[in-house]
């Protein structure tokens, strides 16, 4: 089968490089603008790819520093931009809006032939940037290029990214691979928390510390103080002086520290569940709804605003989104499978007699069945990862489930337990 995956390095520019490259970047900003703009002036009967192409040509003609994006990259622009208003119009995603100045920079390069990759070395390659030149990068991963490069495993394009640390490049890289054989690891629910960030149903838990030292977190917080500061004490419109500037990238580097290390253990976690795991159940979250403010409005103020504040932090802090695509993805390749469950009192309910009984749930950590019946107790998470567990056996099918171990394949319980009424 046909697989598409994206490889991610950094680039290592020269400083006239560096120089071209943060040009391409705001030109093709301002042109991702110009389009938007142009694109609200117009009549709706008069919108179309072949009139926004022409404004693209006639544009880089007479504006010098919107000559400096390629030419294919600027039709990257318009396709990507004629895309996003398809997925709005699908609702699959909000409608396009203007980028800001401090918005992610990047650049596309459609097509794979014009890289020209080559391997310099064990640790070092280089490629070809449209009207940079040759670019050095760090050789992580062999990539189809020369003889392994074929019409079925190359490297179809590329797209300049700039971060916190710096400007980084991003491989398409297809590739033809054999359909993977099925699974046969057990089956496992898995429930995501702040406490405990993944809490499996087989009683043990996948965590992490912080993603910023001790002092590294001080330095943080002194660098927004400061910066706070220096905010209070501009003029109204007055642009950013240069300490300010290199202030706001101290603090984006700090935080694309703590992102990094954040990914890093979440490759680390996913890869050892889907090589362990054959089917891997999780809640069916609505994380945009779970992280919208609770401030309200004038004439209905929301409460605990603070605290919930706090809690969306904590939440997007987790990243839980990227946890379960990462998952998805990696089962698949490994012949796994993913399922996701309704959520709905999955942390509510005692997954040992199926009744949820207010006051079960004691603390953020501890669970309790006030149930008189059933008395069970233990952590909260694992409650919830058991109710996951038992979601995901009775909804997917059976061919699959059936043919792995549970961890609860001993539980004697209701199997329609989600269906029981709130015991008093």
């Amino acid at each position: 089968m046909k697989r598409q995956r994206g490889h991610k390095v950094r680039l290592y520019l020269t400083p006239d490089q560096l120089v071209t490259v943060d040009d391409q970047g705001h030109g093709a900003r301002a042109m991702w603008n110009l389009l938007h703009e142009l694109w609200q002036m117009t009549p709706k009967c008069q919108r179309s790819l072949a009139r926004m192409d022409e404004a693209i040509r006639e544009a880089r003609k007479e504006i010098p520093w919107l000559g400096a994006v390629p030419a294919q990259a600027a039709q990257a622009v318009l396709k990507t931009y004629h895309r996003a208003w398809v997925n709005s119009w699908k609702g699959r995603a909000a409608s396009p809006t203007f980028k800001k100045r401090t918005s992610r920079r990047a650049v596309d390069i459609p097509q794979g032939r014009d890289l020209r990759i080559t391997r310099l070395s064990g640790h070092w390659g280089q490629c070809w940037v449209p009207m940079v030149g040759l670019v050095k990068f760090r050789w992580t991963k062999d990539l189809p290029v020369g003889k392994r490069a074929d019409k079925l495993n190359r490297v179809t394009g590329a797209r300049l990214v700039k971060e916190a640390n710096g400007w980084h490049i991003v491989f398409r890289v297809q590739t033809e691979v054999d359909e993977p054989k099925p699974h046969m690891g057990g089956g496992v629910g898995i429930d995501r928390g702040i406490n405990k960030p993944l809490a499996l149903s087989d009683g043990s838990f996948r965590e992490h510390g912080e993603w910023l030292r001790p002092k590294e977190k001080e330095r943080l917080r002194r660098l927004e103080r400061t910066a706070a500061r220096k905010r209070d004490h501009r003029k109204p419109g007055e642009r950013n002086s240069n300490r300010i500037k290199r202030t706001f990238d101290q603090i984006k580097q700090l935080r694309a520290r703590a992102t990094r290390r954040a990914l890093d253990w979440q490759h680390k976690a996913t890869t050892e569940l889907a090589d362990t795991f054959g089917v891997v159940g999780v809640e069916d979250l609505t994380i945009a709804n779970m992280v919208r403010s609770a401030k309200g409005t004038v004439e209905a103020p929301g409460k605990n605003v603070r605290q919930k504040a706090g809690l969306n932090r904590s939440i997007s802090g987790e990243a839980w989104g990227r946890t379960v695509t990462m998952l998805e993805y990696k089962l698949a390749d490994r012949g796994g499978h993913l399922f996701k469950v309704p959520a709905p009192n999955t942390s509510r309910r005692c997954h040992a007699c199926g009744f949820i009984t207010e006051g079960s749930r004691e603390s953020q950590a501890r669970f309790v069945c006030k149930n008189k019946t059933c008395g069970w107790s233990g952590n909260a998470d694992t409650n919830a990862s058991f109710n996951v567990e038992i979601a995901t056996r009775n909804t997917a099918p059976q061919d699959i489930v059936g043919a792995r171990t549970w961890s609860l394949s001993r539980w004697a319980g209701r199997e329609a337990s989600t269906t029981h009424p709130v015991a008093r």
